[in-house]
Formats: structure tokens, C-alpha cells, sequence
């Protein structure tokens, strides 16, 4: 089991108001901030997801659980409203499994950020 998660990001202000709205979908909010540079998002209290700021380290792939297929609709437009890059629509993934549902942006350093529901509608 993870505990939390930390990505470098290069402008720390434009990554930090990113996942601010990409992930409010999802139930995430800022939930600690250090030094100006680390923020800490949480969906239930504890902090999982970290951004800090620094030299990001090359491409990273991070999926959110969301509860529904309503809910990955939300963070993609939320996401790409909020400046990322669509990198697949909300859809069925069945190559995955059959009811595996996801949705996929690029966040302001290119990472592919995913919102994923694994139950069927």
C-alpha cells in the first residue's frame, strides 16, 4: 500500500493552482504547504499527493481513484480547464479490463495525470 506520492514540478505556483482544479473532482484539496515550495493535496484528510518544487525528473504516470464515470468526466474537463494538455478523453479502457474508465491530461510539466473508475456505470 502507498502511503503518498511527491512530484518535482518546475513552476511550483502554476503546478500547485493545476492540481488545485484538476483534482477538486476528485475530492482533493491543498491540505499543507511548506517553504513556499511543497504542497501537500489530500482527499481525506492526510496528505498523499505532494508536489515540490525543483527539476522534474522525466515523465510520470499517476492515476487517481475516482468513485464513477461521472466523476473522470469532472477532472478531465476540470483538468483541461485548469491548462493541461488532453492526453485521451474519458472513455472505456477495456484493453485494461472491461469496465476499467479513464481520462488522461498532461499537467504543466507533462506528466500524464489519470482519473480512473474500475466499476461498471
Amino acid at each position: 500500500m502507498i502511503d503518498h506520492v511527491s512530484v518535482e514540478v518546475a513552476d511550483y505556483q502554476r503546478s500547485k493552482a493545476f492540481y488545485a482544479e484538476a483534482l477538486r473532482p476528485l475530492g482533493y484539496q491543498l491540505a499543507m504547504e511548506f517553504g513556499g515550495n511543497v504542497a501537500g493535496f489530500a482527499a481525506q484528510g492526510k496528505p498523499d499527493f505532494w508536489l515540490i518544487e525543483g527539476t522534474p525528473s522525466g515523465t510520470t504516470h499517476i492515476a487517481f481513484k475516482s468513485p464513477d464515470r461521472a466523476t473522470v468526466d469532472a477532472f478531465h474537463a476540470a483538468a483541461l480547464a485548469a491548462g493541461g494538455k488532453d492526453n485521451g478523453p474519458p472513455g472505456l479502457r477495456p484493453q485494461y479490463h472491461e469496465h476499467y474508465y479513464g481520462a488522461y491530461a498532461h499537467d504543466p510539466d507533462g506528466n500524464n495525470v489519470e482519473a480512473v473508475a474500475h466499476l461498471p456505470e
